[in-house]
């Protein structure tokens, strides 16, 4: 993809001064996991993620941005592995719920609640609402940090509408609810090939991708 790096400078500069471990995935979710993976096939970057360190401790996610979270998650696992670190923040954004549940997605119906539960409280809280008020959004942020302080960002967002009940059997979270216009399906409908070129976690990590080839090419030549 067609992206200006010049304000990647820092990050490209100090992974390229790294050693060639594994890039740590600072998530312990097997769904965003198995997308991240497949999303980073053909580079030349080797992938692990925090299941491989269970010594690790959890970072809490209290800032109030997916911005935030990222950056934080991905510096204090950089810090305390001594490795590249990826994380992501993301998160459904509801207009008519005035951005709910936002930087709370994975945890909207409360502490130790399923994907279940979270959908069910959407729909409750959308009852009786008409479509044209359901607009939506996902919206991610990559955040790359290196051992040495280092960090850099990307975003990406898609578009769409909260449907009135769960459709599709494949992705994570809200997918099932969360409508494409232009394809008529759910992001739970979708073949995965197709999700990870349109859904705003890939847009963010295609991005992030970016960042990490001109590391390696660089360091190569």
């Amino acid at each position: 993809m067609s992206m200006d790096i010049s304000e990647y400078q820092d990050i490209i500069l100090s992974l390229r001064k790294l050693k060639p471990d594994p890039i740590v995935l600072a998530t312990r979710n097997e769904g965003k996991v198995r997308e991240l993976q497949q999303l980073l096939l053909g580079t030349d970057f080797k992938i692990t993620s925090m299941a491989s360190f269970p010594g690790v401790p959890e970072v809490v996610e209290d800032g109030d941005t997916f911005e935030a979270n990222a950056i934080k998650k991905a510096q204090v696992v950089a810090a305390t592995m001594g490795r590249t670190t990826l994380a992501d923040d993301s998160g459904l954004v509801v207009d008519y719920l005035s951005g709910a549940p936002g930087v709370h997605s994975a945890r909207f119906a409360g502490p130790g609640h399923d994907d279940t539960a979270n959908n069910q409280k959407l729909l409750q809280l959308l009852s009786g609402v008409p479509q044209e008020k359901r607009t939506a959004r996902f919206c991610c942020v990559v955040a790359i940090a290196t051992p040495d302080g280092k960090v850099a960002t990307t975003r990406g967002t898609c578009e769409g509408i909260i449907i009135e009940k769960l459709k599709g059997k494949n992705g994570f979270g809200y997918d099932p609810l969360f409508l494409i216009p232009r394809y008529g399906k759910t992001f739970a409908e979708l073949d995965s090939a197709t999700k990870n070129t349109i859904s705003h976690r890939g847009q963010a990590l295609q991005k992030a991708r970016v960042i990490l080839a001109a590391a390696a090419d660089k360091g190569n030549s």
